[in-house]
């Protein structure tokens, strides 16, 4: 920890070393559009118990049966979506998070990355990763989700988009760190104070302007997730984790903060990520993510069997505190029934619920419709369109449908 005084020198560091990142700019055109192509299971024997298994590995692997994926892949600036149809649980795999990246995904060595925090304090303090790590931390589960998610479901809708491809811009993760309010304590932050300014250390130096008052409540320095160390696309060494608000606000690769009376005013909350309305107004620093939900099976591209009972089973999570219900209806918003939910009710994160349902053949329209604990529900698409107009960019929460046809067959369906 050293008490420096600040230089462009300083504050420009982080920005060439980002630049050096590498970038994945040689794959194929179809990989850059789709996951990895499918793989062929090995031969197996015919009675495992007649024969000696495979050795202990270094680091575990999937079953070869097992291939769940992120899409698309390699891109530069853009999104990989996490199988959310594939998971089970709420606990998304480190290596299945949905990733926004915007200028690649930077190489940092630990050991060389710092995070500077001035302006409006008494004391500015350059820290290291093990400096920060120094300090009493916490682990809470909470979900991150892109302000983004849900976009092509509202905007181009189709009858063959799965629950990745509607809502894959959401993961739910167990992560570690420090409180920022720690490190405010820590330099003394100025009376005037009330926003920061938060920037990334990719090539790009994402900044977002950040109430102080946020930090002061749950706001993490985070440097690890799932129990190990952060990865790359997912801000390592150490990011900024924003319980509950806007993926995009969620600084990744942080290496600076910078206190000011008002917010800072970047082209990430100008030109981008402010929320077009009727009217010709705006939505400027929409912040929390409001409450939603989707079904995750049945969904395309399932087709049930037979008619009997089945589950319906699904995530729900709100940005605002917990989830404190789920309904769901079989019968397209006609009929609504309370669901089951599986785990524990943590604040801003997901929920597993499931619902027990007996399909009789008939044709069907299964939704789902999330509440949460301050009286907030899921609203309808309708609804949505109504208050926020057609040319909404951001925050889609609309309930979502999968219409179930007389043969079984599962697709999704936009406008219910």
């Amino acid at each position: 920890m050293s008490d420096k005084s600040i230089t462009r020198r300083t504050l420009l560091t982080g920005a060439a070393a980002a630049a050096g990142g590498v970038l994945l700019n040689n794959l194929p055109l179809d990989a850059q559009q789709h996951g990895a192509p499918p793989v062929t299971p090995p031969p197996v024997p015919a009675d495992p118990t007649k024969a000696p298994g495979s050795p202990t590995t270094a680091v575990g692997e999937r079953s070869p049966f097992v291939h769940p994926q992120r899409a698309p892949v390699g891109e530069i600036t853009g999104t990989t979506l996490s199988p959310l149809q594939d998971l089970a649980g709420t606990i998304t795999p480190a290596d299945l998070h949905f990733a926004r990246i915007h200028a690649g995904i930077p190489a940092i060595d630990p050991s060389k990355h710092t995070l500077l925090i001035h302006g409006l304090v008494d004391r500015s303090l350059e820290l290291t990763v093990d400096d920060i790590k120094r300090f009493p931390s916490v682990t809470r589960i909470h979900f991150l989700e892109c302000s983004g998610n849900g976009r092509a479901a509202y905007r181009t809708p189709k009858p063959d988009m799965t629950p990745q491809q509607v809502d894959g811009m959401f993961s739910n993760s167990e992560w570690t760190g420090v409180p920022l309010a720690t490190l405010f304590h820590e330099v003394g932050v100025k009376r005037g104070a009330k926003w920061f300014l938060a920037e990334g250390g990719d090539a790009c130096m994402l900044t977002r302007s950040i109430p102080v008052s946020k930090a002061m409540d749950d706001a993490l320095i985070a440097w690890a997730q799932n129990g190990e160390p952060l990865r790359p696309e997912q801000g390592f060494p150490i990011r900024l984790l924003l319980p509950g608000w806007e993926g995009n606000s969620n600084v990744k690769w942080l290496r600076r903060i910078k206190l000011g009376t008002e917010p800072f005013m970047t082209r990430w909350e100008t030109s981008k990520y402010t929320d077009p309305l009727p009217g010709g107004k705006i939505r400027q620093f929409s912040f929390e993510m409001d409450a939603k939900s989707i079904i995750t099976t049945p969904a395309f591209p399932e087709k049930l069997s037979a008619p009997g009972w089945r589950r319906i089973s699904g995530l729900a999570w709100s940005g605002r505190g917990r989830i404190s219900r789920v309904d769901v209806s079989p019968d397209g918003g006609k009929t609504w029934d309370n669901a089951e939910l599986l785990t524990t009710l943590h604040p801003k994160a997901a929920v597993r619920f499931e619902y027990m349902w007996e399909w009789t053949g008939n044709e069907s329209l299964l939704m789902s419709r999330a509440v949460d604990d301050q009286g907030y529900a899921q609203p309808t698409m309708a609804e949505l369109k109504r208050v926020r107009g057609p040319g909404t960019d951001y925050h889609f929460n609309a309930i979502r449908a999968w219409r179930v046809a007389r043969d079984g067959t599962v697709t999704f369906e936009a406008n219910a």
